[in-house]
């Protein structure tokens, strides 16, 4: 005969933080694709977007694992061909197509903007503005293979005209980030 045993109270508690966090990651995987879908058509063949806010608001609220899960798989839903990358496309080749590189660099820059906790502003802008750089380098460098030009037209073309409205996104998102982390602390 058996016996059953009960969950106990620290069994209880680690279930229900794992189930927390991965509600997180799929609430903040649904925020990005949100923010990806509103998007404004520029020349420059690069869509004006809030996905580098949404990356960076993950990050800061995540923490570093728990957003570069929250972006990867947002990264595996387009990949599908789920349309959730700007415009309502998805489908592999756009990871690998001219704006490509900056989804591949979301991962990087959410994990760079949860790396340092909130409350550290000057580690955690300066790890910020490296993730930021780290996403338009990486953009700018598959931009440039794409569209067979050099990296600095691409960088030119693709990334500097967003910088402002990139760093702008950080400071939003740092802003929300603080303002959520604190209402999530009182339920």
């Amino acid at each position: 005969m058996q016996t059953k045993t009960y969950p106990t109270k620290k069994d209880t508690y680690i279930i229900m933080k794992k189930t927390r966090n991965m509600t997180r990651i799929a609430l903040f995987t649904a925020v990005i694709a949100v923010c990806s879908s509103i998007s404004i058509p520029l020349p420059s063949g690069m869509p004006l977007t809030l996905q580098t806010f949404a990356a960076a608001l993950a990050g800061f609220v995540l923490g570093w694992k728990h957003a570069a899960a929250s972006v990867s798989v947002y990264l595996m839903l387009g990949a599908v061909g789920i349309p959730v990358f700007s415009g309502f496309t998805g489908g592999f080749a756009r990871l690998f197509g001219l704006t490509g590189g900056y989804l591949w660099g979301f991962l990087l820059l959410a994990a760079f903007c949860g790396a340092a906790p909130l409350t550290s502003k000057g580690r955690c802008a300066f790890l910020s503005l490296l993730g930021l750089l780290l996403c338009h380098s990486i953009g700018a460098l598959q931009f440039a293979l794409a569209a067979q030009t050099t990296p600095l037209t691409a960088f030119l073309t693709a990334s500097a005209p967003y910088l402002i409205k990139d760093v702008l996104s950080l400071l939003g998102a740092y802003g929300m980030a603080s303002a959520l982390k604190r209402a999530w602390k009182i339920r």
